[in-house]
């Protein structure tokens, strides 16, 4: 249980990593807009420390998230009731801005989903560069079953990463998804036993290396799919000259040519 004094997102520093727990357990890890701004400040302290060099998101109990926590919206009777329970203003408060803040943070981000992520916990899973579940977990488009379509980014995330057939199927019908399953269809990159540990692994692995150029990575296979050959060609030609002037660029090859590990650092 999550008492009155605990934040709703814990933060954890372990080495050059962030750990990003939502803490929310009774209420299986569901968003109300205090754990928004929460997990906004937790991304703004790993933003402004350069020793961190990348990010792990979990969650805390049996879940990773369930989405909104619908107990914020407003359907008590009355004529207004349509007004006071429009989800657009908390999606484009809350939801869309934590979605925006994930894909663009400074670092890598690898996701821990320890259990189910529905609605827009799957899509918060789904923002993050890589995402590893554990056996029992699962992912659900929850939306249809209240009226609603998947948001946070579900619509543009689910078919870039398993297709346009699988995504609406699993929109429509709402139907639960197992972690084996989602890595099968490429939804997740692994099933681990303990994924919170096999998360922390990956993130420490990724902290060593050149971060710009893992970001500038992210960003561009991101918005491949918006562009044309030619187009993401010059893309490439331009990250890449501009990651020509970062010290980890010059680390990096002339560790190649002089036969011994990199030391990267970042920047």
């Amino acid at each position: 249980m999550t008492s009155p004094a605990e934040p709703s997102v814990l933060y954890e520093e372990d080495g050059a990593i962030a750990v990003l727990t939502l803490n929310r357990p009774a209420s299986l890890n569901s968003f109300t807009r205090q754990m928004h701004r929460d997990l906004w400040a937790a991304l703004d302290r790993v933003q402004a420390n350069r020793a961190i060099r990348a990010l792990v998101l979990t969650g805390a109990g049996r879940a990773f998230c369930a989405g909104a926590d619908l107990s914020e919206f407003d359907f008590r009777d009355g004529a207004d009731l349509m007004h006071r329970a429009d989800p657009g203003p908390v999606i484009e408060q809350a939801f869309n801005p934590t979605t925006r803040r994930l894909v663009n943070l400074g670092v890598p981000t690898v996701c821990a989903v320890n259990g189910v992520a529905a609605g827009a916990g799957a899509s918060v899973a789904m923002a993050c560069d890589v995402t590893i579940a554990a056996p029992g977990a699962s992912f659900i488009q929850a939306f249809s079953k209240i009226g609603l379509v998947p948001d946070s980014g579900g619509t543009w995330l689910l078919p870039q990463r398993i297709g346009l057939a699988r995504a609406m199927a699993l929109c429509l019908t709402g139907d639960k998804l197992s972690a084996q399953d989602a890595k099968a269809m490429g939804m997740i990159w692994d099933v681990q036993d303990d994924a919170l540990a096999a998360a922390r692994a990956l993130a420490q692995r990724l902290a060593a290396m050149p971060t710009k150029a893992l970001v500038a990575t992210r960003h561009l296979l991101r918005g491949a799919h918006t562009h044309s050959l030619d187009e993401q060609l010059d893309l490439e030609r331009d990250v890449q000259s501009r990651l020509g002037f970062t010290h980890d660029y010059i680390e990096g090859v002339t560790a190649f040519l002089q036969k011994r590990p990199a030391q990267f650092r970042g920047e």
